[in-house]
C-alpha cells in the first residue's frame, strides 16, 4: 500500500535552516540568530493550544526524477509526549484521512471502503512525527540535532522566515539525512523539507494557519459503519 509521508518522518510541523560546510562554520551572529529563533519557537510551542490549517506535500523520487503533490488541510492539539491529537485529511488527489489520537492512529481510504489501524509511532502511524517539530522544546531540538546556518528567506505568499538545516544527531530516533525547516516571525514552523538517505525527499508547507482555534475531539475519532474493512497494522 501506497504511503502518504515517509516512515523516517513524522507529520510534522516544522522549523526553519540551510546547510554550510560544516557545524563550526557558524559565526556569532549565527549563533545570536539560532538563539533568537530557538526563543521564538520556545514560545509558540507553549502558547499553542491547537492549530487548524490548509497542507501540501510533494513528494520527491531521486531515483526516478519525479515528484507527487497532495492537498489538504490539517488539525492538531498537542498532548502531553507524542500523543498529540492529529487529524489529516488529504483531498487530492485522491481522499484519505489519518486520524491520531489517545496513542492510536487511523487511516481510512472512502474510496475503496478500507481503513488501516494500529499505534502512533509504528507504521502509518509515524506520520504523525512530522509534528514532533511543533511539540519539541529548545532544549531537545539542540539536543537532537546539529543546526548548520540560518538565513532570513521569503517564501511563496510573501511570507517572511528563517530557514535553516537539521542534522539528525546520533541517537536521536530521526533516521533522515537533514531537514530543512522555515519559521515565521512568530515562531511557527510553516514548511519543513525532509530528506531521506536516498535522497528522497517530502516538503511539507502550511497556510491559512489558525492559532488556538477551538477544535472538537470528535474531529479526531473517525465513526467508521460496518461496511468498511478494517485492517491492524
Amino acid at each position: 500500500m501506497k504511503r502518504l509521508v515517509p516512515l523516517g518522518l513524522a507529520v510534522a510541523i516544522m522549523l526553519a535552516a540551510v546547510a554550510v560546510s560544516s557545524p563550526t562554520d557558524v559565526n556569532a551572529q549565527s549563533a545570536g540568530l539560532v538563539s533568537s529563533l530557538l526563543n521564538r519557537m520556545e514560545r509558540n510551542r507553549q502558547t499553542l493550544k491547537s492549530l487548524r490549517a490548509s497542507v501540501s506535500m510533494e513528494k520527491y523520487n531521486a531515483q526516478i526524477h519525479d515528484s507527487d503533490k497532495y492537498s489538504g488541510y490539517v488539525l492538531y492539539v498537542p498532548g502531553a509526549g507524542r500523543s498529540a491529537n492529529v487529524r489529516l485529511e488529504w483531498q487530492r488527489p485522491q481522499h484519505e484521512i489519518l486520524a491520531v489520537s489517545n496513542g492510536a492512529y487511523t487511516l481510512y481510504r472512502p474510496r475503496t471502503q478500507t481503513a488501516w489501524v494500529g499505534r502512533a509511532g509504528t507504521g502509518i502511524g509515524k506520520q504523525s512525527r512530522l509534528f514532533d517539530y511543533l511539540t519539541m522544546s529548545k532544549q531537545q531540538l539542540t539536543a537532537r540535532f546539529d543546526i548548520q546556518d540560518v538565513r532570513s528567506e521569503t517564501l511563496w505568499g510573501g511570507v517572511s522566515t528563517v530557514h535553516v538545516t537539521l542534522i539528525p544527531k546520533s541517537g536521536s530516533g530521526f533516521s533522515s539525512k537533514y531537514a530543512e525547516v522555515w519559521v515565521d516571525d512568530g515562531g511557527m514552523p510553516v514548511q519543513v523539507k525532509m530528506v531521506e538517505r536516498n535522497d528522497d525527499s517530502t516538503t511539507v508547507r502550511l497556510l491559512n494557519i489558525e492559532r488556538n482555534a477551538g477544535i472538537s475531539s470528535d474531529q479526531f475519532q473517525l465513526q467508521l459503519d460496518g461496511s468498511v474493512k478494517k485492517i491492524q497494522s
